[in-house]
C-alpha cells in the first residue's frame, strides 16, 4: 500500500466543502464551551463572594457585640475587678503555716510528706519565686504544688509544657493579624488577675524540662532578678491601643510579686538537662520517695496574703540571722571547693543561704540541717557537671573536710551527695 500523499491530494482534502464544514463546527463548539465555562465560573465566584460577604458581615456584627478590644479576656477581668471577692486572710506563724499545710495535704487530699520536705518547700518559697520539684515519677511532685494552691484557697494554675516551646509567646500568647485579636493564654490571664489581688498565686509548669527552660522562660528568669518588683514588666504587644485593658502599660503587663512558679522535672531520656542558669536562680526540692501515711489532726485551708508571707520571711531573717560561726565555715568550704574543684558559691547562692536558713528554722527546723540541704542541692550538684571518674580520692578528701568543719557525719546530705557522685563517676 502506498502511504505517501502528494501535495495536491492534501490540498484537495483541506479545501473540500465537507472538511470546511467540520472545521467550522469544531471551532464553534470550542467557543461555546469557553463561553459556558466563563458563565458558570462567574456564577460560582459571585456565589462565593456573596457567602464571604455574609461571613464578613457576621464577623463584624460579632465584633460589635464584644468589647471591641483585642484582649477580650483581660477586658472582662477589668469589668469584674469591682466585684472580686475579698479573701479573709490569716496571720499564722511560719511554723503554724508549715504544719497546717502538711496536715491539710494529708487529711484533705491524702497526700503524705515528711515534715522536712514541707519545711524545705516553704523556706524555698521565701527564697525564690521559682521552685523546681524534681524526682522520680509518681512521688507527688505535681500533687504537692496543686495541694498548696488548694490550701491557700486560690487553686493553682497548671500549665503543661510542650516539647516544641522555644520562646515567651508559648507562655503568654500572640497577636493574630487575621482576627485582629490577641491569643490570650491562661497564664497571661492569671498574671493580669494577680495584679488585681493580694493572694498568693501558684503556677505549675508541669514537666518543665520537656523543653529547654532557658528558652521559653528566659524573660521571666531575667525579670525575677530585678530587685524592685514594681519594675518587672513583660512585653505583650509592641504598641498601645486606646481600648486596651487598664493593666497593660504601653503594651506591657507587670510580672506580679505575688506569683510563684513551681516547675516539676523528671530526669530521664525524654527530657532536657536543666542548665545552671535556671538552677542558680531557682530553689530545688527533691522528692524521690513516698512518705508513710499518717493520721492528720484537724485540718483546714489557710489563706495567707503574699505580703504577709514575705513579711514572715523577713521577720525570720531579722530575728534569727545566720550565725557568724556558720559564715566562717561557709568561707572554709567555699575556699576548699574552689581550690580543689574550681566551683564557688557566688553572691546569689550566699544571699539565698542567708534567707533559707532562718526561714527553715522558723518553720520548725534546724539551721544546720537547712545548710546541709542547700549546699547539697545548690553547690555540690555542680560536681556532677565535671568528670569525676578518676577523682574518687579527691571526693573522699572532700567528705573528710566536711567532717572536720561541721563534725563527723553531721552533714549527711552533703556526704551522701559526694559519695553518690563518686560511685557514679
Amino acid at each position: 500500500m502506498n502511504l505517501l500523499f502528494s501535495v495536491d491530494d492534501v490540498w484537495d482534502t483541506l479545501t473540500s466543502p465537507l472538511f470546511v464544514v467540520i472545521y467550522i463546527a469544531v471551532v464553534v463548539a470550542l467557543m461555546l464551551a469557553i463561553v459556558i465555562s466563563v458563565i458558570v465560573n462567574e456564577k460560582r465566584f459571585n456565589t462565593f463572594s456573596a457567602r464571604l460577604g455574609k461571613s464578613a458581615d457576621k464577623a463584624e456584627a460579632a465584633l460589635k457585640k464584644t468589647t471591641g478590644s483585642r484582649f477580650d479576656a483581660l477586658k472582662k477581668l477589668d469589668a469584674a475587678r469591682a466585684t472580686m471577692p475579698k479573701t479573709p486572710f490569716e496571720s499564722p506563724t511560719l511554723r503554724e503555716f508549715t504544719e497546717a499545710f502538711r496536715n491539710y495535704a494529708a487529711g484533705k487530699m491524702h497526700l503524705y510528706y515528711d515534715i522536712d520536705t514541707i519545711r524545705e518547700f516553704i523556706a524555698g518559697l521565701a527564697v525564690s519565686r521559682i521552685i523546681i520539684l524534681q524526682g522520680m515519677s509518681g512521688t507527688g511532685k505535681t500533687s504537692l504544688a496543686f495541694a498548696f494552691g488548694e490550701f491557700l484557697g486560690n487553686p493553682s494554675t497548671v500549665i503543661p509544657v510542650q516539647p516544641m516551646w522555644k520562646e515567651r509567646s508559648d507562655l503568654l500568647g500572640y497577636y493574630n493579624e487575621f482576627t485582629k485579636r490577641f491569643n490570650e493564654t491562661l497564664l497571661l490571664q492569671k498574671i493580669y488577675e494577680a495584679n488585681m489581688r493580694e493572694d498568693i498565686f501558684v503556677t505549675i509548669l508541669d514537666e518543665m524540662n520537656i523543653a529547654r527552660v532557658e528558652y521559653y522562660f528566659a524573660e521571666f528568669l531575667s525579670l525575677l532578678e530585678i530587685p524592685d518588683a514594681r519594675a518587672r514588666y513583660l512585653d505583650v504587644v509592641s504598641d498601645h491601643w486606646k481600648d486596651d485593658p487598664e493593666g497593660l502599660v504601653g503594651g506591657r503587663v507587670r510580672l506580679p510579686d505575688n506569683m510563684w512558679f513551681l516547675g516539676t522535672a523528671n530526669n530521664d531520656d525524654s527530657t532536657f538537662a536543666i542548665s545552671d542558669k535556671v538552677y542558680d536562680r531557682a530553689m530545688v526540692l527533691n522528692i524521690d520517695r513516698k512518705s508513710e501515711p499518717f493520721s492528720a489532726p484537724a485540718y483546714r485551708a489557710m489563706p495567707v496574703s503574699a505580703e504577709r508571707f514575705v513579711q514572715l520571711a523577713a521577720d525570720a531573717v531579722r530575728s534569727d540571722p545566720v550565725a557568724e560561726e556558720t559564715v566562717g565555715r561557709l568561707k572554709q568550704i567555699d575556699r576548699y571547693l574552689y581550690d580543689n574543684f574550681r566551683i564557688s558559691f557566688g553572691n546569689r547562692i550566699m544571699k539565698q543561704i542567708y534567707t533559707y536558713l532562718p526561714v527553715y528554722a522558723a518553720c520548725g527546723g534546724d539551721q544546720t540541717d537547712a545548710l546541709d540541704d542547700i549546699l547539697a542541692k545548690k553547690v555540690l550538684r555542680k560536681l556532677e557537671t565535671q568528670n569525676m571518674t578518676y577523682r574518687a580520692a579527691d571526693l573522699e578528701s572532700l567528705c573528710n573536710f566536711f567532717n572536720e568543719v561541721f563534725g563527723a557525719e553531721r552533714m549527711t546530705r552533703c556526704l551522701n551527695t559526694v559519695r553518690r557522685i563518686a560511685r557514679n563517676g
